[in-house]
């Protein structure tokens, strides 16, 4: 599949390339980032060249793994240089049989744009191309996490995900084994929250997901 351009009021999502190879390197500096997803740490500028020349491209190749950046809106005319990287965030297919398909969503967002929403409304574009019988056509959407990831927890309560269970062991982070969350969104599913934000719960600003592992 070719990739191409998903858009929403507030933001953009198209592939990202090696002209974006130096900002990813700057933004997977974050400590949170490295904290709550998969990216390589310490993390080099030589990390960012094969995810955005081997990575992304095989997993569009493939049809298996779609990855988009996320940018600021706008049109941007072919030779024109693409807004700077705000985030990333991509959907992973299973084996699965035609029609019965799962995939697993994950992003990350640059520490100067959290706070704004503009995650959720990137997260919320690829899960509905996924779930759409016109795009991916997936049985369902799956989110995980590690337990104490509030603000990936946060965008996926926002996008409707039905938090099922808390699974000892289930990740595996920098060579160890930690607990994680795990939820699903499936066709029918309203995309908003079907449950009460918990009260005594503070939401951490920002959108940290377990992927894309850049």
């Amino acid at each position: 599949m070719e990739p191409f351009v998903l858009a929403g009021n507030h933001v953009r999502l198209s592939v990202p390339t090696v002209a974006d190879v130096d900002r990813i390197t700057e933004i997977c500096q974050d400590p949170e980032i490295q904290r709550w997803t998969t990216v390589p740490s310490p993390y080099r500028r030589e990390h960012a060249e094969g995810f955005v020349t081997t990575i992304v491209p095989q997993g569009w190749a493939q049809e298996n793994g779609f990855t988009w950046a996320v940018r600021a809106p706008g049109d941007v005319r072919p030779g024109d240089p693409e807004p700077p990287v705000l985030g990333m965030v991509d959907i992973r297919l299973d084996d699965g049989p035609p029609g019965q398909r799962s995939g697993e969503f994950g992003f990350w967002t640059a520490p100067d744009a959290r706070g704004r929403g503009l995650m959720t409304e990137a997260a919320r574009l690829v899960v509905d191309f996924g779930l759409d019988p016109e795009g991916l056509g997936l049985a369902r959407a799956v989110w995980r996490a590690e337990v104490g990831n509030w603000a990936s927890r946060r965008v996926a309560w926002k996008l409707g995900v039905r938090v099922e269970g808390q699974v000892r062991g289930m990740l595996v982070h920098r060579g160890d084994r930690v607990d994680g969350w795990i939820g699903t969104l499936l066709p029918g599913d309203r995309r908003e929250p079907n449950e009460p934000w918990p009260a005594d719960l503070v939401a951490h600003p920002g959108s940290r997901g377990r992927r894309p592992s850049s």
